[in-house]
């Protein structure tokens, strides 16, 4: 059965991310870390134990956390809308999916969502979902222009317009490349801006999410969101006292998508 079909009839992906982090040029800092993920198709999931769509659970997905505008968000419609501005349109067999982390005891944030969508075992399109931590959101659409599929050889790229740290600047490009696998996932972010920039990966074993991995994961990394924005933090402090400059927070872009 291909990745889409096990989305589509339901079945949940738990993605045990481990992720790195460097920051290039003058100032350089890098870390390394792990996160827990899910991967489901929203519209069909039939979530474990443990992990609820919509209500208060250990591990939880609300409609209102992805899809269009921080915290208003529509789910699938939005994502749908979007790719199908872009030529990407609901043809049989064609899956959407989204890669995430969810919400624990309650407490939600997300650096970056992917709305995945998926033909067979096939990755067609990608929508990644961007949140600082100042309350705003800009999302990036991905698409090779020839609509072929997107593999680990091909180089998609989009000008950086949404401000992310405050140790950098708006500015420069990302390139992004994604690594799909029905076992296994692998996607790199590099941020460049002249000889500055931040290399960002994010991989790992895509396996069938259980209650036991569940509570195994509570018990293993405890807070899920909360970790991860403690960690921000944490390199935030550690960047400036390392030196880097602090930029004020801009204007969100007028449009909440770039194509």
């Amino acid at each position: 059965m291909t990745l889409a079909a096990r989305l589509a009839a339901g079945e949940v992906l738990a993605l045990d991310a481990v992720i790195t982090h460097a920051r290039r040029g003058a100032l350089r800092h890098s870390f390394r870390t792990r996160a827990d993920h899910v991967m489901l198709a929203p519209a069909t999931a039939r979530p474990p134990r443990g992990l609820s769509l919509d209500r208060f659970n250990l591990l939880a997905l609300y409609r209102r956390d992805h899809g269009g505008a921080r915290g208003a968000g529509t789910g699938t419609d939005w994502p749908w809308d979007q790719f199908a501005q872009a030529g990407l349109d609901r043809a049989p067999g064609r899956v959407l999916a989204l890669l995430t982390q969810p919400r624990f005891l309650g407490y939600w944030f997300n650096p970056v969502s992917f709305w995945m969508l998926l033909e067979g075992d096939a990755l067609c399109a990608v929508i990644a979902e961007v949140n600082n931590t100042f309350g705003q959101r800009h999302s990036y659409l991905l698409a090779p222009p020839d609509g072929a599929p997107i593999t680990a050889a091909t180089r998609l790229s989009a000008r950086k317009v949404f401000h992310v740290s405050p140790f950098q600047d708006v500015a420069g490009e990302y390139r992004f490349r994604f690594a799909l696998r029905p076992d296994s996932l692998s996607i790199l972010i590099a941020q460049i801006d002249g000889e500055a920039g931040v290399e960002t990966a994010m991989t790992g074993a895509l396996r069938p999410l259980t209650t036991k991995a569940i509570v195994a994961g509570a018990l293993r990394r405890p807070g899920g969101a909360l970790r991860v924005i403690a960690q921000i933090y944490w390199h935030a402090l550690r960047l400036k006292l390392k030196g880097a400059a602090y930029r004020p927070l801009p204007p969100a872009p007028h449009e909440e998508i770039s194509r």
